[in-house]
């Protein structure tokens, strides 16, 4: 298993913890692979990724064949650093790993020990909240939901709990009220909103580490404006921002399904100055 540095309160600390690793801590994501999943999850094993994103919600991940391709690749499990979430029924389409009418804590229940059998496991390092289920503050649905997960937590049986999909406002009630307080934020990260600024913030002030994920796909006018500094640096604009991502603090997600690329988001072995990182942290603001 991959230790995070639960303490790692600045990009400094993060950033070297990240690094000390082989391979660095970059979490590779499974959403939206289908039938791909476990030929993309068992190449991307074998490129040398040993953290993985998945969820039990069929509607955009396959858990199944994650569990597959984590068996076929051979590597040892404490090798490896397995991330999965709860997902409410409204994320859900007619694939639902538990019983719609049960109560909260049965759900979480059932969709803990059915993610335990997709993944062919008998714990998960990182327990994710996929999201509130209200747009607005907290709903007693969600709070059930997180007691349950941190029953799950307090028998062993995970790791780290965290929040996906969260705004600050719910981020800090979380925070506030929570016996277990969430190790992981994992967010959309845009550029015109200063990567996820305040969030980020608010995770370094109380040692919440951040995942960042659409990192390129939410921020493709960026990636043009980062190749002159690519260029210089003889990499690729994928690779600065995933590096900047990672000198700032955040925990970055590839998704790729180019085995060139999972190559490429593992060889990040150069630094950004403090000019590049301001750059990069601006780009896209008004």
């Amino acid at each position: 298993m991959l230790h995070i540095n639960r303490k790692a309160t600045n990009a400094y600390k993060l950033e070297h913890s990240i690094q000390s690793m082989q391979p660095p801590l970059i979490i590779y994501g499974t959403a939206w692979k289908e039938e791909a999943t476990e030929n993309l999850v068992l190449t991307a094993l074998k490129t040398g990724f040993r953290a993985i994103d998945t969820a039990n919600q069929r509607q955009h991940y396959n858990e199944t064949a994650v569990g597959n391709a984590i068996i076929k690749s051979g590597i040892h499990r404490n090798q490896l650093f397995l991330q999965t979430k709860f997902t409410s029924v409204d994320g859900q389409d007619h694939r639902l790993p538990y019983n719609p009418y049960a109560d909260y804590a049965t759900q979480v229940r059932q969709s803990f020990q059915s993610s335990l059998q997709h993944l062919q496991t008998n714990y998960i390092d990182s327990y994710l909240l996929h999201g509130p289920s209200t747009g607005v503050g907290l709903a007693p649905a969600d709070w059930h939901v997180w007691q349950e997960m941190e029953a799950i937590h307090k028998e062993q049986k995970v790791t780290y709990l965290g929040i996906s999909n969260v705004n600050l406002d719910q981020l800090q009630q979380l925070y506030q009220r929570a016996a277990v307080k969430p190790t992981f934020v994992q967010n959309r990260c845009y550029a015109q909103l200063g990567w996820d600024k305040e969030i980020r913030q608010f995770c370094t002030q109380k040692g919440i580490i951040y995942q960042g994920f659409s990192l390129l796909t939410a921020n493709a006018l960026v990636l043009p404006q980062v190749q002159p500094l690519a260029a210089k640096l003889h990499t690729t604009s994928t690779q600065i921002i995933f590096k900047f991502a990672l000198q700032i603090g955040i925990l970055p997600l590839t998704g790729t399904t180019n085995s060139t690329h999972m190559k490429e988001d593992l060889a990040l072995d150069f630094n950004l100055t403090d000019k590049d990182i301001k750059f990069i942290e601006n780009i896209a603001l008004p």
